[in-house]
């Protein structure tokens, strides 16, 4: 394939949801980065709102970049080269997310697409996440006067290192799966409070939540909640299971645990963790992994106390002050 030109090609903008082919085709690209990366290009938030469009909190604009059938690649299979995603709040404020499909990187493609919006609506109020960190991700948000202002790890548990604790739950605290058309309001408060100054978590809408269990890899079974004898959530221990894609092995997931305030400092955190991965290696996955701010150091503690190692690493850019 001759080098392409990505800084001649137009950009397609659109403000709002996609139509069908093009969400087809931003879908495909994200396939093929995540089975050539192992990891998913953007949030998946992110992908959530890609699906539904605008909301009364929310706005959406997307920036595609497609390549003239004479720089296409055809063993690609299609010819979107890649994409930009920006989810803005009602305030201004706004995330930044981009992919590059594997047959188009390292030739100016993100360049081309931050260099359109830039142009289109300006970089105002936008942070930038880079699920990787790659070195061109950071060249990149350099070149534009954006600098690391949060990391969030990613941690692995792998079977033949794991020697987990007994999952002592506190006494009148019983363990049960999560029941669909029954425990959302109840799971919705008990998330809202467990992670009131989370940024993404605690704000999770119940379209949110009815968007990933119309997922494929949605399991009631391996939602846990853990109750008191009123039947009171006090806590979950919500796993995911992401099947074997390409040379990357099927591996569980500690998609998110949280305790309310009320039952926090009585170890149930700790006791739903082991509990959720017990149900993850009997499933015979023979690796967990789960993502966590850098600076929470007292999760960081935990996971690592658990056997958890770090593996990966997303970084969130944002615009450098001056001062």
């Amino acid at each position: 394939m001759s080098p392409a030109h990505p800084e001649k090609w137009p950009v397609l903008v659109v403000r709002g949801g996609l139509d069908d082919q093009l969400l087809k085709d931003c879908r495909a690209l994200l396939a093929a980065a995540e089975e050539s990366d192992g990891n998913p290009s953007l949030s998946e938030q992110t992908v959530v709102t890609l699906r539904a469009g605008d909301s009364a909190e929310q706005s959406l604009l997307t920036l595609a970049l497609y390549a003239p059938d004479e720089d296409s690649d055809p063993s690609s299979g299609q010819d979107l080269a890649g994409f930009a995603v920006v989810v803005e709040e009602a305030d201004g404020s706004g995330l930044l997310e981009i992919a590059v499909h594997p047959s188009y990187r390292n030739q100016g493609v993100a360049d081309r697409l931050v260099g359109a919006l830039k142009s289109s609506r300006g970089l105002d109020g936008l942070k930038a996440w880079s699920h990787g960190n790659h070195a061109a991700a950071a060249d990149l948000a350099a070149r534009y006067g954006y600098a690391p202002v949060r990391e969030l790890w990613k941690m692995r548990l792998t079977t033949a290192t794991a020697t987990l604790p007994d999952a002592v739950l506190p006494e009148g605290v019983f363990l049960r799966a999560f029941v669909p058309g029954q425990d959302e309001d109840a799971w919705l408060a008990a998330n809202r409070a467990a992670f009131a100054h989370h940024p993404e978590q605690g704000s999770m809408t119940r379209a949110d939540l009815d968007a990933r269990m119309a997922e494929d890899w949605f399991d009631p079974a391996g939602f846990l909640l853990a109750v008191d004898g009123d039947g009171q959530v006090l806590g979950f221990h919500w796993t995911k299971v992401h099947p074997r894609h390409g040379d990357h092995p099927a591996i569980g997931e500690v998609y998110a645990v949280g305790v309310a305030p009320a039952a926090q400092g009585t170890g149930l955190g700790k006791a739903l963790t082991v509990a959720g991965i017990r149900y993850l290696h009997d499933l015979g996955l023979r690796a967990v992994m789960l993502y966590t701010d850098a600076d929470n150091a007292p999760a960081v503690s935990l996971y690592r106390g658990l056997g958890f190692t770090r593996w990966d690493m997303d970084v969130m850019y944002a615009p450098v002050t001056a001062g």
